[in-house]
Protein backbone atom coordinates (compact mmCIF):
# COMPACT_ATOMS: atom_id res chain seq x y z
CA UNK A 1 0.00 0.00 0.00
CA UNK A 2 -0.96 2.12 -1.70
CA UNK A 3 -2.33 0.85 1.37
CA UNK A 4 -5.35 1.97 3.05
CA UNK A 5 -5.69 -1.59 4.13
CA UNK A 6 -8.33 -0.65 6.66
CA UNK A 7 -11.75 0.73 5.98
CA UNK A 8 -14.44 2.89 7.45
CA UNK A 9 -17.09 1.69 9.90
CA UNK A 10 -18.63 -0.73 7.40
CA UNK A 11 -15.25 -2.42 7.06
CA UNK A 12 -15.33 -5.61 4.99
CA UNK A 13 -12.17 -7.00 6.51
CA UNK A 14 -11.44 -8.54 9.90
CA UNK A 15 -11.54 -5.67 12.37
CA UNK A 16 -12.31 -5.21 16.02
CA UNK A 17 -15.37 -3.60 17.55
CA UNK A 18 -16.04 0.11 17.38
CA UNK A 19 -13.53 1.45 19.91
CA UNK A 20 -10.53 -0.66 18.92
CA UNK A 21 -11.53 -0.60 15.25
CA UNK A 22 -11.61 3.17 15.35
CA UNK A 23 -7.90 3.22 16.09
CA UNK A 24 -7.18 0.80 13.26
CA UNK A 25 -9.43 2.73 10.89
CA UNK A 26 -7.59 5.94 11.69
CA UNK A 27 -4.37 4.06 11.08
CA UNK A 28 -5.79 3.04 7.75
CA UNK A 29 -6.32 6.63 6.77
CA UNK A 30 -2.76 7.51 7.69
CA UNK A 31 -1.34 4.39 6.21
CA UNK A 32 -3.57 4.70 3.22
CA UNK A 33 -0.83 6.58 1.53
CA UNK A 34 1.49 3.64 1.84
CA UNK A 35 1.64 0.44 -0.20
CA UNK A 36 1.87 -2.95 1.43
CA UNK A 37 5.48 -3.10 2.44
CA UNK A 38 7.82 -3.67 -0.47
CA UNK A 39 10.43 -6.37 -0.23
CA UNK A 40 13.01 -5.63 -2.94
CA UNK A 41 15.43 -8.32 -3.99
CA UNK A 42 18.28 -9.03 -1.60
CA UNK A 43 20.35 -11.97 -0.50
CA UNK A 44 17.96 -14.84 0.18
CA UNK A 45 18.13 -16.31 3.67
CA UNK A 46 16.47 -19.61 4.57
CA UNK A 47 18.18 -20.42 7.86
CA UNK A 48 16.39 -20.05 11.17
CA UNK A 49 17.73 -17.04 13.06
CA UNK A 50 16.16 -17.66 16.45
CA UNK A 51 18.70 -19.51 18.56
CA UNK A 52 21.12 -16.69 19.38
CA UNK A 53 18.78 -14.45 21.34
CA UNK A 54 19.07 -16.09 24.73
CA UNK A 55 18.84 -12.93 26.84
CA UNK A 56 15.19 -12.36 25.92
CA UNK A 57 13.94 -15.77 24.82
CA UNK A 58 14.15 -17.31 28.30
CA UNK A 59 12.27 -14.55 30.14
CA UNK A 60 9.21 -15.12 32.30
CA UNK A 61 6.07 -13.48 30.91
CA UNK A 62 3.93 -11.86 33.62
CA UNK A 63 0.32 -11.84 32.46
CA UNK A 64 -2.11 -9.36 33.97
CA UNK A 65 -5.17 -7.27 33.24
CA UNK A 66 -5.40 -5.45 29.90
CA UNK A 67 -6.00 -1.70 29.77
CA UNK A 68 -8.35 -1.97 26.82
CA UNK A 69 -11.95 -2.58 27.85
CA UNK A 70 -12.73 -4.60 24.77
CA UNK A 71 -9.84 -6.95 25.44
CA UNK A 72 -11.06 -7.31 29.02
CA UNK A 73 -14.52 -8.25 27.76
CA UNK A 74 -12.89 -10.83 25.48
CA UNK A 75 -11.27 -12.43 28.53
CA UNK A 76 -7.76 -11.49 27.38
CA UNK A 77 -4.68 -11.04 29.50
CA UNK A 78 -1.86 -8.65 28.63
CA UNK A 79 1.89 -8.54 29.22
CA UNK A 80 5.14 -7.06 27.95
CA UNK A 81 7.84 -9.14 26.27
CA UNK A 82 11.40 -7.79 26.17
CA UNK A 83 13.17 -7.97 22.82
CA UNK A 84 16.56 -6.69 21.67
CA UNK A 85 16.54 -3.27 20.08
CA UNK A 86 19.30 -4.53 17.78
CA UNK A 87 19.35 -8.25 17.06
CA UNK A 88 23.01 -7.96 16.09
CA UNK A 89 23.60 -7.01 19.73
CA UNK A 90 21.26 -9.35 21.62
CA UNK A 91 22.88 -8.59 24.99
CA UNK A 92 22.47 -4.84 24.51
CA UNK A 93 19.54 -2.49 24.95
CA UNK A 94 16.07 -4.03 25.04
CA UNK A 95 12.63 -2.64 24.29
CA UNK A 96 9.16 -3.91 25.22
CA UNK A 97 6.50 -5.43 22.97
CA UNK A 98 2.91 -5.32 24.25
CA UNK A 99 1.15 -8.68 23.81
CA UNK A 100 -2.32 -9.99 24.59
CA UNK A 101 -3.55 -13.55 25.02
CA UNK A 102 -6.92 -15.26 24.88
CA UNK A 103 -6.19 -18.77 26.10
CA UNK A 104 -7.21 -21.89 24.21
CA UNK A 105 -10.31 -23.63 25.51
CA UNK A 106 -10.25 -26.97 23.72
CA UNK A 107 -7.83 -29.39 22.08
CA UNK A 108 -4.91 -26.96 22.09
CA UNK A 109 -2.69 -26.85 19.02
CA UNK A 110 -0.43 -23.91 19.94
CA UNK A 111 -0.31 -20.13 19.54
CA UNK A 112 -1.74 -18.01 16.73
CA UNK A 113 -0.27 -14.54 16.27
CA UNK A 114 -1.99 -12.00 14.05
CA UNK A 115 -1.22 -8.65 12.45
CA UNK A 116 -3.91 -6.33 10.98
CA UNK A 117 -1.69 -4.45 8.52
CA UNK A 118 0.06 -1.14 8.22
CA UNK A 119 2.89 -0.60 8.62
CA UNK A 120 1.87 1.51 11.54
CA UNK A 121 -1.20 -0.45 12.57
CA UNK A 122 -1.54 -1.49 16.21
CA UNK A 123 -2.56 -5.09 16.72
CA UNK A 124 -2.98 -5.80 20.42
CA UNK A 125 -6.68 -6.61 20.00
CA UNK A 126 -6.62 -8.10 16.52
CA UNK A 127 -6.11 -11.77 17.32
CA UNK A 128 -8.93 -11.70 19.88
CA UNK A 129 -11.20 -10.12 17.29
CA UNK A 130 -10.60 -12.98 14.86
CA UNK A 131 -12.61 -15.30 17.12
CA UNK A 132 -15.81 -14.16 15.43
CA UNK A 133 -14.66 -15.78 12.19
CA UNK A 134 -12.41 -18.53 13.55
CA UNK A 135 -15.46 -19.96 15.32
CA UNK A 136 -14.70 -23.53 16.45
CA UNK A 137 -11.04 -23.21 15.50
CA UNK A 138 -10.36 -20.35 17.94
CA UNK A 139 -10.45 -22.64 20.97
CA UNK A 140 -7.49 -24.64 19.67
CA UNK A 141 -5.09 -21.71 19.95
CA UNK A 142 -3.85 -19.19 22.43
CA UNK A 143 -4.71 -16.10 20.36
CA UNK A 144 -1.78 -13.69 20.62
CA UNK A 145 -2.13 -10.05 19.62
CA UNK A 146 0.77 -7.62 19.69
CA UNK A 147 1.62 -4.01 18.98
CA UNK A 148 4.70 -3.97 16.72
CA UNK A 149 7.81 -2.28 18.08
CA UNK A 150 7.54 1.49 18.57
CA UNK A 151 3.72 1.45 18.17
CA UNK A 152 0.77 1.50 20.53
CA UNK A 153 1.56 0.11 23.98
CA UNK A 154 4.98 -1.18 22.93
CA UNK A 155 8.07 0.97 23.57
CA UNK A 156 7.09 4.08 21.60
CA UNK A 157 8.88 6.47 19.31
CA UNK A 158 7.51 10.00 19.49
CA UNK A 159 8.31 13.01 17.35
CA UNK A 160 8.37 16.70 18.09
CA UNK A 161 5.20 18.75 17.87
CA UNK A 162 4.07 20.25 14.60
CA UNK A 163 4.61 23.98 14.40
CA UNK A 164 1.46 26.10 14.09
CA UNK A 165 0.52 26.58 10.46
CA UNK A 166 -0.93 29.71 8.90
CA UNK A 167 -4.50 29.68 7.68
CA UNK A 168 -4.46 28.02 4.23
CA UNK A 169 -5.57 30.21 1.32
CA UNK A 170 -9.09 29.88 -0.03
CA UNK A 171 -7.72 29.45 -3.54
CA UNK A 172 -4.69 27.41 -4.49
CA UNK A 173 -3.17 25.46 -7.38
CA UNK A 174 -1.76 21.96 -7.90
CA UNK A 175 1.78 23.32 -7.83
CA UNK A 176 1.20 25.26 -4.61
CA UNK A 177 -0.26 22.18 -2.93
CA UNK A 178 2.70 20.14 -4.13
CA UNK A 179 5.14 22.61 -2.60
CA UNK A 180 3.20 22.41 0.65
CA UNK A 181 3.48 18.60 0.61
CA UNK A 182 7.26 18.92 0.29
CA UNK A 183 7.41 21.29 3.25
CA UNK A 184 5.28 18.92 5.31
CA UNK A 185 7.53 15.95 4.44
CA UNK A 186 10.68 17.86 5.40
CA UNK A 187 9.06 19.01 8.64
CA UNK A 188 8.03 15.48 9.59
CA UNK A 189 11.54 14.19 8.98
CA UNK A 190 13.01 17.03 11.05
CA UNK A 191 10.59 16.55 13.95
CA UNK A 192 11.32 12.84 14.15
CA UNK A 193 15.05 12.87 13.55
CA UNK A 194 15.76 15.75 15.93
CA UNK A 195 13.83 14.27 18.84
CA UNK A 196 16.27 13.02 21.47
CA UNK A 197 17.23 9.38 21.10
CA UNK A 198 15.29 8.73 17.91
CA UNK A 199 18.34 8.37 15.70
CA UNK A 200 19.32 5.36 17.80
CA UNK A 201 15.85 3.78 17.59
CA UNK A 202 14.64 4.52 14.07
CA UNK A 203 17.16 2.35 12.15
CA UNK A 204 15.66 -0.64 13.96
CA UNK A 205 12.09 0.01 12.76
CA UNK A 206 12.11 -2.72 10.13
CA UNK A 207 9.93 -5.61 9.07
CA UNK A 208 12.84 -8.00 9.63
CA UNK A 209 12.92 -6.92 13.28
CA UNK A 210 9.15 -7.22 13.72
CA UNK A 211 9.43 -10.79 12.41
CA UNK A 212 12.27 -11.41 14.87
CA UNK A 213 10.12 -9.95 17.66
CA UNK A 214 7.41 -12.45 16.73
CA UNK A 215 9.91 -15.26 17.14
CA UNK A 216 11.07 -13.88 20.47
CA UNK A 217 7.42 -13.82 21.60
CA UNK A 218 7.16 -17.45 20.53
CA UNK A 219 10.27 -18.40 22.51
CA UNK A 220 9.20 -16.42 25.58
CA UNK A 221 5.89 -18.30 25.58
CA UNK A 222 7.75 -21.62 25.47
CA UNK A 223 6.43 -22.69 22.07
CA UNK A 224 8.39 -24.63 19.47
CA UNK A 225 6.44 -23.12 16.54
CA UNK A 226 3.83 -20.43 15.91
CA UNK A 227 0.87 -20.03 13.59
CA UNK A 228 0.07 -16.68 12.04
CA UNK A 229 -2.63 -14.73 10.22
CA UNK A 230 -1.69 -11.43 8.58
CA UNK A 231 -3.57 -9.12 6.24
CA UNK A 232 -2.11 -6.42 3.95
CA UNK A 233 1.25 -5.39 5.44
CA UNK A 234 0.68 -8.26 7.86
CA UNK A 235 0.70 -10.62 4.88
CA UNK A 236 4.10 -9.35 3.80
CA UNK A 237 5.30 -9.63 7.40
CA UNK A 238 4.23 -13.27 7.38
CA UNK A 239 6.18 -13.90 4.18
CA UNK A 240 9.30 -12.42 5.81
CA UNK A 241 8.81 -14.66 8.84
CA UNK A 242 8.72 -17.76 6.62
CA UNK A 243 12.04 -16.67 5.13
CA UNK A 244 13.83 -15.88 8.38
CA UNK A 245 12.36 -18.72 10.45
CA UNK A 246 11.18 -21.51 8.13
CA UNK A 247 11.44 -24.12 10.86
CA UNK A 248 9.30 -22.09 13.29
CA UNK A 249 6.13 -22.06 11.15
CA UNK A 250 3.17 -24.25 12.03
CA UNK A 251 0.25 -22.75 10.04
CA UNK A 252 0.72 -19.56 8.01
CA UNK A 253 -2.16 -17.65 6.38
CA UNK A 254 -1.49 -14.40 4.52
CA UNK A 255 -4.27 -12.26 3.07
CA UNK A 256 -3.81 -9.49 0.46
CA UNK A 257 -0.09 -9.35 -0.18
CA UNK A 258 2.08 -7.39 -2.63
CA UNK A 259 4.82 -7.82 -5.21
CA UNK A 260 8.02 -8.74 -3.32
CA UNK A 261 10.22 -7.28 -6.08
CA UNK A 262 8.83 -3.74 -5.99
CA UNK A 263 10.04 -0.79 -3.96
CA UNK A 264 7.64 1.31 -1.94
CA UNK A 265 7.59 4.03 -4.55
CA UNK A 266 6.98 1.52 -7.34
CA UNK A 267 4.04 0.07 -5.44
CA UNK A 268 2.59 3.54 -5.05
CA UNK A 269 2.76 4.17 -8.76
CA UNK A 270 1.49 0.72 -9.73
CA UNK A 271 -1.74 1.22 -7.79
CA UNK A 272 -3.07 4.03 -10.00
CA UNK A 273 -4.40 1.83 -12.80
CA UNK A 274 -6.33 -0.60 -10.56
CA UNK A 275 -7.86 2.35 -8.69
CA UNK A 276 -9.08 3.94 -11.91
CA UNK A 277 -10.60 0.62 -13.01
CA UNK A 278 -12.32 0.27 -9.63
CA UNK A 279 -13.71 3.78 -10.08
CA UNK A 280 -15.12 2.74 -13.46
CA UNK A 281 -16.87 -0.22 -11.85
CA UNK A 282 -18.37 1.95 -9.15
CA UNK A 283 -19.41 4.61 -11.68
CA UNK A 284 -21.42 2.03 -13.63
CA UNK A 285 -23.06 0.94 -10.38
CA UNK A 286 -23.97 4.52 -9.48
CA UNK A 287 -25.25 5.24 -12.99
CA UNK A 288 -27.66 2.32 -12.69
CA UNK A 289 -29.03 4.10 -9.59
CA UNK A 290 -29.26 7.58 -11.04
CA UNK A 291 -32.79 8.04 -9.75
CA UNK A 292 -31.41 7.76 -6.22
CA UNK A 293 -28.03 9.52 -6.41
CA UNK A 294 -28.46 11.89 -9.39
CA UNK A 295 -24.81 11.60 -10.39
CA UNK A 296 -25.31 10.68 -14.05
CA UNK A 297 -27.11 8.12 -16.19
CA UNK A 298 -23.92 6.58 -17.58
CA UNK A 299 -20.66 5.48 -16.04
CA UNK A 300 -18.84 8.13 -18.06
CA UNK A 301 -21.12 10.85 -16.68
CA UNK A 302 -20.61 9.71 -13.09
CA UNK A 303 -16.84 9.58 -13.56
CA UNK A 304 -16.93 13.07 -15.04
CA UNK A 305 -18.75 14.32 -11.94
CA UNK A 306 -16.03 12.87 -9.71
CA UNK A 307 -13.31 14.37 -11.86
CA UNK A 308 -14.94 17.81 -11.65
CA UNK A 309 -15.01 17.52 -7.85
CA UNK A 310 -11.30 16.77 -7.71
CA UNK A 311 -10.35 19.48 -10.20
CA UNK A 312 -12.40 22.04 -8.29
CA UNK A 313 -10.67 21.01 -5.04
CA UNK A 314 -7.32 21.62 -6.75
CA UNK A 315 -8.20 25.29 -6.99
CA UNK A 316 -10.79 26.04 -4.30
CA UNK A 317 -10.79 23.29 -1.66
CA UNK A 318 -14.11 23.04 0.16
CA UNK A 319 -14.11 23.38 3.93
CA UNK A 320 -16.73 21.06 5.41
CA UNK A 321 -17.41 21.19 9.15
CA UNK A 322 -14.02 22.78 9.66
CA UNK A 323 -12.10 20.18 7.60
CA UNK A 324 -10.32 21.42 4.47
CA UNK A 325 -10.81 18.84 1.73
CA UNK A 326 -7.97 19.71 -0.60
CA UNK A 327 -7.44 17.57 -3.68
CA UNK A 328 -4.97 15.21 -2.00
CA UNK A 329 -7.32 14.51 0.91
CA UNK A 330 -10.30 14.14 -1.41
CA UNK A 331 -8.42 11.69 -3.63
CA UNK A 332 -7.39 9.75 -0.54
CA UNK A 333 -10.96 9.45 0.70
CA UNK A 334 -12.18 8.38 -2.74
CA UNK A 335 -9.41 5.81 -2.85
CA UNK A 336 -10.37 4.47 0.55
CA UNK A 337 -13.96 3.86 -0.46
CA UNK A 338 -13.60 2.70 -4.05
CA UNK A 339 -11.49 -0.37 -3.27
CA UNK A 340 -14.36 -2.17 -1.50
CA UNK A 341 -17.61 -3.15 -3.16
CA UNK A 342 -19.38 -2.86 0.20
CA UNK A 343 -18.58 0.85 0.19
CA UNK A 344 -20.38 1.63 -3.08
CA UNK A 345 -23.31 3.19 -1.28
CA UNK A 346 -21.04 5.17 1.05
CA UNK A 347 -19.00 6.47 -1.88
CA UNK A 348 -22.14 7.51 -3.74
CA UNK A 349 -23.38 9.34 -0.65
CA UNK A 350 -20.08 11.15 -0.18
CA UNK A 351 -19.90 12.24 -3.82
CA UNK A 352 -23.55 13.30 -3.71
CA UNK A 353 -22.91 15.41 -0.62
CA UNK A 354 -19.89 17.09 -2.17
CA UNK A 355 -21.68 17.82 -5.45
CA UNK A 356 -24.36 19.71 -3.55
CA UNK A 357 -23.90 23.42 -2.94
CA UNK A 358 -23.70 24.18 -0.12
CA UNK A 359 -22.26 20.90 1.11
CA UNK A 360 -24.46 19.29 3.76
CA UNK A 361 -22.63 16.18 5.00
CA UNK A 362 -24.68 13.05 5.39
CA UNK A 363 -23.73 10.13 7.63
CA UNK A 364 -21.02 8.70 5.38
CA UNK A 365 -19.21 11.99 4.78
CA UNK A 366 -19.58 12.89 8.44
CA UNK A 367 -17.95 9.60 9.46
CA UNK A 368 -15.00 10.35 7.19
CA UNK A 369 -14.65 13.86 8.58
CA UNK A 370 -14.61 12.44 12.11
CA UNK A 371 -11.78 10.13 11.14
CA UNK A 372 -9.80 12.98 9.64
CA UNK A 373 -10.12 14.80 12.98
CA UNK A 374 -9.08 11.71 14.95
CA UNK A 375 -6.03 12.20 17.19
CA UNK A 376 -4.92 8.70 16.17
CA UNK A 377 -4.43 9.75 12.56
CA UNK A 378 -1.17 11.65 12.96
CA UNK A 379 0.32 8.88 15.08
CA UNK A 380 -0.67 6.29 12.52
CA UNK A 381 1.00 8.23 9.75
CA UNK A 382 4.18 8.56 11.78
CA UNK A 383 4.20 4.86 12.64
CA UNK A 384 3.87 3.99 8.99
CA UNK A 385 6.71 6.36 8.15
CA UNK A 386 9.04 4.73 10.68
CA UNK A 387 8.84 1.38 8.93
CA UNK A 388 8.39 2.48 5.36
CA UNK A 389 11.51 4.63 5.51
CA UNK A 390 13.50 2.44 7.89
CA UNK A 391 12.94 -0.79 5.99
CA UNK A 392 14.41 0.50 2.78
CA UNK A 393 17.34 2.22 4.40
CA UNK A 394 18.34 5.67 3.24
CA UNK A 395 18.74 6.86 0.55
CA UNK A 396 17.76 3.46 -0.87
CA UNK A 397 14.23 2.15 -1.22
CA UNK A 398 13.37 3.69 -4.53
CA UNK A 399 12.36 7.12 -3.27
CA UNK A 400 13.64 9.83 -5.66
CA UNK A 401 15.58 12.56 -3.88
CA UNK A 402 14.74 15.16 -6.55
CA UNK A 403 11.28 16.68 -5.83
CA UNK A 404 10.82 17.51 -9.49
CA UNK A 405 10.69 13.78 -10.25
CA UNK A 406 7.48 13.53 -8.26
CA UNK A 407 6.00 16.62 -9.89
CA UNK A 408 6.85 15.39 -13.37
CA UNK A 409 5.32 11.95 -12.73
CA UNK A 410 2.22 13.53 -11.22
CA UNK A 411 1.69 15.65 -14.33
CA UNK A 412 2.34 12.80 -16.75
CA UNK A 413 -0.07 10.49 -14.92
CA UNK A 414 -3.08 12.75 -15.41
CA UNK A 415 -3.84 11.64 -18.97
CA UNK A 416 -4.41 7.96 -18.11
CA UNK A 417 -5.19 8.34 -14.39
CA UNK A 418 -6.94 11.69 -13.94
CA UNK A 419 -8.42 10.98 -10.52
CA UNK A 420 -5.75 8.95 -8.73
CA UNK A 421 -2.56 9.55 -10.72
CA UNK A 422 -1.51 12.71 -8.85
CA UNK A 423 -2.07 10.92 -5.53
CA UNK A 424 -0.03 7.80 -6.19
CA UNK A 425 2.79 9.61 -7.99
CA UNK A 426 3.29 12.38 -5.44
CA UNK A 427 5.61 12.54 -2.46
CA UNK A 428 3.35 10.86 0.05
CA UNK A 429 5.92 10.23 2.80
CA UNK A 430 9.07 11.87 4.23
CA UNK A 431 11.38 9.04 3.13
CA UNK A 432 13.33 11.22 0.69
CA UNK A 433 14.37 13.37 3.69
CA UNK A 434 14.71 10.62 6.31
CA UNK A 435 18.54 10.36 6.57
CA UNK A 436 18.44 7.21 8.72
CA UNK A 437 17.68 3.62 7.92
CA UNK A 438 18.66 0.06 8.53
CA UNK A 439 22.04 -1.09 7.24
CA UNK A 440 20.51 -4.52 6.76
CA UNK A 441 19.10 -5.32 3.31
CA UNK A 442 15.43 -6.18 3.16
CA UNK A 443 14.65 -9.87 2.94
CA UNK A 444 14.18 -11.50 -0.44
CA UNK A 445 11.54 -14.22 -0.47
CA UNK A 446 12.21 -17.69 -1.83
CA UNK A 447 11.28 -20.82 0.15
CA UNK A 448 9.04 -23.88 0.21
CA UNK A 449 7.30 -23.29 3.57
CA UNK A 450 3.59 -24.27 3.37
CA UNK A 451 1.46 -21.10 3.26
CA UNK A 452 -2.19 -20.43 2.48
CA UNK A 453 -2.48 -17.19 0.49
CA UNK A 454 -5.71 -15.23 -0.11
CA UNK A 455 -6.13 -12.46 -2.67
CA UNK A 456 -9.01 -10.60 -4.27
CA UNK A 457 -8.65 -10.55 -8.05
CA UNK A 458 -9.15 -6.78 -8.12
CA UNK A 459 -6.42 -6.21 -5.54
CA UNK A 460 -2.89 -6.33 -6.99
CA UNK A 461 -3.31 -9.93 -8.13
CA UNK A 462 -0.20 -9.69 -10.29
CA UNK A 463 1.96 -8.86 -7.30
CA UNK A 464 0.42 -11.68 -5.26
CA UNK A 465 1.17 -14.13 -8.08
CA UNK A 466 4.84 -13.12 -7.96
CA UNK A 467 4.92 -13.80 -4.22
CA UNK A 468 3.04 -17.07 -4.77
CA UNK A 469 5.79 -18.24 -7.12
CA UNK A 470 8.46 -17.23 -4.59
CA UNK A 471 6.61 -19.12 -1.83
CA UNK A 472 6.91 -22.44 -3.57
CA UNK A 473 5.01 -24.33 -0.88
CA UNK A 474 2.01 -21.99 -1.00
CA UNK A 475 -1.52 -22.44 -2.30
CA UNK A 476 -3.41 -19.40 -3.57
CA UNK A 477 -7.10 -18.78 -2.98
CA UNK A 478 -8.32 -16.01 -5.28
CA UNK A 479 -11.62 -14.24 -4.64
CA UNK A 480 -13.93 -12.83 -7.29
CA UNK A 481 -14.60 -9.67 -5.29
CA UNK A 482 -13.52 -6.01 -5.23
CA UNK A 483 -11.88 -5.75 -1.83
CA UNK A 484 -8.65 -5.56 0.15
CA UNK A 485 -8.96 -8.33 2.70
CA UNK A 486 -10.68 -11.66 1.95
CA UNK A 487 -10.99 -13.52 5.27
CA UNK A 488 -13.47 -12.55 7.98
CA UNK A 489 -15.34 -9.98 5.93
CA UNK A 490 -18.60 -10.53 7.77
CA UNK A 491 -17.19 -9.73 11.22
CA UNK A 492 -17.95 -6.00 10.91
CA UNK A 493 -20.95 -5.86 8.64
CA UNK A 494 -19.30 -6.61 5.30
CA UNK A 495 -20.36 -9.36 2.92
CA UNK A 496 -18.74 -12.61 4.06
CA UNK A 497 -17.12 -15.00 1.64
CA UNK A 498 -17.97 -18.35 3.25
CA UNK A 499 -15.78 -20.32 0.84
CA UNK A 500 -12.68 -18.42 1.97
CA UNK A 501 -13.60 -18.51 5.66
CA UNK A 502 -14.11 -22.28 5.51
CA UNK A 503 -10.79 -22.83 3.74
CA UNK A 504 -8.83 -20.82 6.31
CA UNK A 505 -10.58 -22.41 9.28
CA UNK A 506 -10.09 -25.92 7.92
CA UNK A 507 -6.37 -25.30 7.47
CA UNK A 508 -5.84 -23.61 10.84
CA UNK A 509 -7.89 -26.32 12.47
CA UNK A 510 -5.35 -28.93 11.43
CA UNK A 511 -6.30 -29.82 7.88
CA UNK A 512 -3.98 -30.01 4.90
CA UNK A 513 -3.28 -27.22 2.45
CA UNK A 514 -5.59 -27.40 -0.56
CA UNK A 515 -4.16 -29.67 -3.23
CA UNK A 516 -4.19 -26.87 -5.81
CA UNK A 517 -4.97 -23.19 -6.21
CA UNK A 518 -8.67 -22.35 -6.42
CA UNK A 519 -11.14 -19.47 -6.65
CA UNK A 520 -13.96 -18.42 -4.34
CA UNK A 521 -16.99 -16.55 -5.67
CA UNK A 522 -19.57 -14.57 -3.70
Amino acid sequence: MPMIHTSFPTSPGPRAGRRWAGRVVAAGLGVALLPALALPAAATTTTDQAAAVTTTADQAVAWGACKDRQLKRAGAQCAKVRVPLDYDDPAGRTIEIAVSRVKATGDRRGILLANPGGPGGVGLGFAAHLRATLKGVAGRYDLIGFDPRFLGESTPITCGKTAPKPEPPRTTSPRREFEESLRAARDTARRCLDKGGNRELLPHATTNNVARDMDTIRAALGERKLSFFGVSYGADLGAVFTQLFPGRVDRMVIDSSSDPRATQYELFRQSGGPLERALDQWARWAAARHDRYRLGRTGAAVRAAVRRLVERAERRPPVVDGVRLDAAVLRLLLRQLVQHREQDEALAGVVRDLVNRPVRPGPHLRAMLDLLRSPDLAGSMLGATFFMCGDAGWPAGGWPDDPETYWRNMRQSRAAQPVFGPLVNGMMAPCAYWEVGSREPVTAIGNAVPVLMLQARSDNLGGALVLHRRLRGSRLLTAEIRAHGVYGRGADGGSPLPCADRAVNAYLGGGELPGKDFTCRP
